[in-house]
């Protein structure tokens, strides 16, 4: 995975045309770039996030960001009763409690 000022992107091979494709995450504008080798995949990500900030500067446009920090969560309710039950027990919100047990266990990933 790619990461460049907050966006990420993925690179996936196109056999058809013999390169590598690679598509930014997290957006509802599509942006996508093209290389023809790894060493080329990182600029190309670079380029075209910075033509994306560049355009939206230019047209009066707010960039779209990757993530809002709103999570829609949904679970059943036994499991919903024993996170209450969790998150009480260690005196926090529920919204507090999920929110650290999560950031616990992604704190490896960069």
């Amino acid at each position: 995975m790619l990461i460049y000022r907050g966006y990420s992107a993925i690179v996936e091979i196109d056999y058809e045309n013999g390169t590598l494709v690679g598509k930014i995450l997290g957006l509802s504008d599509s942006l996508t770039f093209e290389c023809k080798d790894v060493k080329d995949c990182e600029q190309s990500f670079h380029n075209v996030v910075d033509d994306y900030l560049e355009f939206c500067s230019k047209i009066g446009k707010k960039p779209e960001k990757p993530f809002s920090g709103k999570l829609l969560y949904r679970t059943d309710p036994e499991t919903h009763r024993k996170i209450f039950i969790a998150a009480n027990h260690a005196g926090l919100s529920l919204n507090s409690w999920i929110d650290e047990t999560i950031r616990e266990s992604v704190a490896a990933i960069p």
